[in-house]
């Protein structure tokens, strides 16, 4: 009913969260988003982004994905169903009430080739030994990526989780075109000699996609 209701106007409930706040599941014209307060969370704008960002990979030989930053799950949904990827991802994030609606509302679950860890991806990525074919970075609470993300330390842990040949996506941020981390963050990928191709991708005029792989 809410699917067919939201073809005439949102449908939309409210629910608090640890980390992010008050968050917003809509149906809007029959499909199910998720927001934040000021910007789209999973399932809209955001998931097309993700999605412009991976058509610029070759997931051919990607057999392990890490995502730093689950939200709702839409990138999940985008590789399984949009780009036919079968293997495994393991998922990192902090906000055990964004899992719980990731699971009830979207039906992102554990299963045998997706593993969710309840955790904060900065010392996830500090303490990881285990390398991966692609990395995607998507941490935001709200329209913000919280500065320690833009840190040296974590962009040398980041490098260290990625296998030779491996991709990494980072969604930079939202209207940063000015942002000195921004650019400390592209300058440590671009003038490493373990990567080529680094490149800020501007993807709808305000999102800044950093692509990067590793030789």
């Amino acid at each position: 009913m809410k699917k067919l209701l939201s073809y005439i106007y949102p449908v939309t409930k409210k629910t608090a969260s640890s980390h992010n706040g008050m968050l917003e599941i809509s149906w809007i014209n029959g499909k199910k988003i998720l927001d934040s307060e000021n910007a789209n969370y999973s399932y809209g704008s955001l998931q097309r982004v993700l999605e412009k960002g991976i058509k610029l990979t070759s997931l051919t030989n990607v057999n392990t994905i890490l995502l730093l930053g689950l939200g709702g799950g839409s990138v999940i949904k985008s590789l399984r169903e949009k780009f036919n990827y079968k293997k495994h991802i393991h998922a990192i994030e902090i906000d055990n009430d964004v899992i719980t609606i990731a699971k009830n509302e979207f039906n992102i679950d554990n299963s045998e080739l997706l593993t969710i860890e309840n955790t904060d991806a900065f010392t996830f990525i500090e303490k990881n030994t285990t390398q991966y074919d692609l990395v995607i970075v998507d941490l935001f609470i709200d329209t913000e990526v919280p500065p320690k993300f833009y840190s040296k330390t974590f962009c040398k842990n980041l490098s260290k989780a990625l296998n030779n040949n491996a991709f990494l996506l980072f969604n930079l941020g939202i209207d940063i075109d000015k942002s000195i981390q921004v650019d400390e963050v592209f300058s440590f990928f671009n003038d490493s000699l373990k990567f080529k191709d680094t490149q800020v991708v501007k993807i709808n005029k305000i999102n800044s996609l950093l692509v990067a792989n590793k030789k």
